[in-house]
């Protein structure tokens, strides 16, 4: 007897191939749509950068807008930020009650500026509506007053 193992029959029968999905698979029977019907009009022509201009320009006139920043109301938020960092400066250096005592101050401030001064003069005052920017800032200011007040002092 030989000692090789003996010889198969025919190779196995070749594994399926998996069929092709994606876009460039043929769609099979069930995913078959009707094809779709052709528009019975004609498209509307694309209008000139010319006409585009004229009909801007009849529909709404542009007013000359301003290019810098004129408002007062930023010129008064250039001084409470200045304030602020003012304040925080002294609170990094250990004199946390006047700090914290001047950025109150400064956010009462800008809510008062908020309050009289028109939207549009207000500059970056104006985030909100005029009644939610106040609101906001004085009771920031106020809560802060009250801090300073009724923190105790700590002795080291």
């Amino acid at each position: 007897m030989p000692d090789h193992p003996p010889e198969r029959a025919a190779d196995p029968a070749p594994e399926p191939t998996p069929e092709p999905s994606g876009p460039t698979a043929e769609p099979t029977s069930e995913l078959v749509s009707e094809p779709a019907a052709e528009p019975t009009s004609e498209p509307a022509p694309v209008p000139s950068p010319d006409e585009i201009a004229e009909e801007l320009a009849e529909v709404s006139p542009l007013e000359e807008e301003r290019r810098y920043p004129s408002t007062i109301g930023g010129a008064f938020y250039l001084a409470i930020l200045a304030l602020a960092a003012v304040g925080i400066g002294l609170v990094w250096n250990g004199d946390w009650r006047l700090g914290v005592r001047l950025l109150a101050g400064g956010l009462c401030a800008a809510s008062a500026l908020r309050l009289v001064l028109p939207s549009r003069d207000a500059g970056m005052l104006a985030v909100r509506h005029r009644l939610t920017d106040c609101l906001i800032l004085a009771g920031m200011g106020a809560a802060l007053f009250f801090l300073v007040q009724t923190i105790p002092d700590q002795t080291p």
